[in-house]
């Protein structure tokens, strides 16, 4: 299951210092431009934008951000994009930010990986470079990019990487367009090149509220099929899930809409210089060219961050979030409405729990709890899901 390392160590910060607010960890998004046109991103530009490119933060305002970052608290820092090599200076950005002593994860798609890059790489080596993968085939990664000759530009970019021997990671996006490869491709990420492989399905309408991503989303069912194709990734949902079940928010923040770590241990920044709790949330956001981190993180996030809920929904009272991912920002995304849930992630998360035999507890009205409308339904998706199981088992994956 794809939990970014920073974002996992922020969870476990903000369970135990919930009331100590410090920007231990954030996200900068260098660009939204990128070379691909990836038929399920939620952020890319063309490289032609102009009027992104005259937008984005210079040099010198990134340096100025990392200074005030740092002398804030922050530790950890994702670098992403975009595709964040489209810009010639990010080099010098990202050498800034090792001096600042920022412990750094470098999200991109590999294809503008040269050997001085990787060399410069090598010379700075970030805590983790995540490099996604499309596909097996290139006929496969290709229809996803629209990009003729990234396949081989993304392996190439792979490799060079690997010959510095950088801490590098492979993951995936699962899409109705590759999901007959996802087992070769983790076949062949951890056998051929001996790296660690992860994948997800789970993709969010554009950030500008097209849902044209939605197009190539699997369904709630083979989502679930896919988290128990493999014994080894179900046990993990099924420990995730657990440890994070009996948790609650302090009474007193229990009517806040954000119950994450955004703007209470972390933060993002756009390429714009536009600050936020997070970089999929469309509503609130602080302008850095306008004022510093320390205000925006001090005064703003913390007015947003203590925002109250208007009204209860079945989420309120869930006890199985963990295998969900709703929150402010997907019920943004995708319904217009922040408190709104998001019913593909309910029924994901339903369908999770009782694949697993995880008691789900009623909480409110849901459709997908028994008795509800959808629960038929739903646990004939499940009959089905356990079947593709014990298929597994017998095969001995």
């Amino acid at each position: 299951m794809e939990i970014q390392s920073y974002k996992d160590w922020s969870l476990g910060f903000h369970r135990r210092v919930v009331d100590q607010r410090v920007p231990i960890g954030g996200s900068i998004e260098v660009t939204r431009r990128c070379p691909h046109s990836c038929v399920h991103c939620y952020n890319n530009l063309s490289l032609s934008d102009q009027e992104s490119r005259s937008s984005e933060l210079s040099y010198e305002e990134h340096c100025r951000i990392l200074d005030e970052i740092t002398e804030a608290g922050c530790l950890w820092l994702l670098y992403t994009g975009g595709e964040m090599f489209v810009r010639k200076d990010f080099l010098d950005i990202y050498i800034y930010a090792k001096q600042k002593g920022l412990i750094i994860t470098l999200f991109t798609n590999g294809t503008l990986i040269t050997p001085e890059i990787a060399d410069e790489l090598a010379r700075w080596s970030p805590f983790s470079i995540e490099v996604t993968l499309y596909g097996r085939t290139k006929e496969t990664f290709e229809k996803i990019t629209g990009v003729s000759g990234s396949y081989e530009r993304c392996l190439r970019g792979i490799h060079l990487l690997m010959e510095r021997r950088l801490p590098l990671t492979l993951k995936s996006v699962i899409l109705t367009l590759n999901k007959h490869e996802i087992w070769e491709m983790k076949r062949f990420v951890e056998e051929d090149l001996g790296l660690e492989f992860r994948f997800d399905a789970m993709i969010n309408p554009r950030i500008d509220r097209s849902l044209t991503p939605l197009d190539v989303r699997l369904t709630p069912q083979e989502v679930v099929e896919l988290d128990m194709g493999d014994p080894k990734r179900a046990k993990e949902w099924k420990k995730y899930t657990e440890q994070l079940s009996g948790y609650a928010p302090p009474l007193e923040h229990r009517d806040e809409l954000y119950q994450c770590g955004g703007g209470e241990v972390g933060f993002a920044i756009d390429p714009y210089g536009k600050m936020s709790i997070c970089s999929f949330s469309l509503g609130d956001t602080w302008d850095l060219r306008l004022g510093s981190f320390r205000e925006g993180w001090e005064d703003f996030l913390r007015e947003v961050r203590r925002k109250k809920i208007t009204r209860q929904t079945r989420c309120a009272s869930c006890r199985i979030k963990a295998m969900c991912g709703m929150c402010p920002a997907n019920g943004e995304l995708e319904n217009g409405d922040a408190e709104e849930p998001v019913d593909f992630l309910c029924q994901v998360a339903h369908l999770r729990a009782y694949a697993l035999g995880i008691p789900v507890p009623p909480h409110g009205d849901c459709e997908y709890c028994e008795g509800g409308a959808g629960y038929k339904k739903l646990m004939q998706s499940v009959a089905a899901i356990r079947k593709g199981m014990q298929s597994v088992a017998s095969d001995g994956l």
